[in-house]
């Protein structure tokens, strides 16, 4: 593990829009809020947690780690909170997870350390059926690179990634464990979600 070198990042600082503009990261998941399911599964990967929000600070920082804002106005996107992590952060590394992907692997940081490790990179992204932007290593020294494209009007993970040293770490998931990296972006899908009794990544539902 790499835990030394890495700050997590619970993005939770979007408007929710396909939810009907809630606060995603407070809605319910098995009965507890999906930013704590995110929070306990990120916790043991890295040596820091925090947690990107406009929305609600007190309530995020209830759950006993820091909360850090968009460093710009107007619900700008992830790469935002991405930026503000880099800016605050004093581990080498961030990696941010979205907080409505409660199934995440158990190993993301340490697999996208050491491939970003073995291939020199400065970022590394997951890839299943497709690259998963949402779930990024990124190294500290790019906060500069970040602040200079979002100030330049750009939103786009994928394209300022390919401004730098990346590297995809492929994802062999099959089945429903490709939804360990799904968001759920409406009702309908976290309670299809809520639905799998699993200790792990969700299995099929029964018909």
């Amino acid at each position: 593990m790499a835990d030394a070198d890495i700050t997590g990042l619970i993005l939770a600082g979007g408007q929710g829009s396909r939810m009907g503009g809630v606060d995603k990261g407070l809605q319910p998941f098995q009965g507890e809020p999906l930013v704590l399911h995110a929070l306990r599964r990120l916790r043991p990967q890295v040596s820091a947690v925090a947690i990107s929000a406009n929305r609600h600070l007190t309530t995020y920082e209830a759950y006993g780690v820091p909360v850090w804002p968009d460093p710009l106005p107007g619900y700008p996107g992830p790469l935002a909170g991405l930026l503000s992590g880099l800016t605050r952060a004093t581990t080498p590394w961030v990696l941010t997870v979205p907080c409505d992907a409660p199934r995440f692997p158990t190993d993301l940081a340490s697999r996208l350390y050491h491939a970003a490790q073995r291939q020199g990179a400065e970022i590394a992204l997951p890839v299943t059926d497709r690259l998963q932007p949402a779930f990024c290593l990124v190294a500290t020294s790019l906060r500069d690179s970040l602040a200079n494209y979002l100030n330049a009007g750009e939103r786009k993970v994928e394209t300022w990634a390919r401004q730098h040293r990346w590297v995809e770490v492929p994802y062999g998931l099959q089945g429903d464990d490709a939804l360990a990296f799904a968001n759920l972006n409406t009702e309908e899908e976290l309670k299809l979600l809520e639905q799998r009794d699993t200790p792990g990544y969700p299995k099929k539902q029964s018909a």
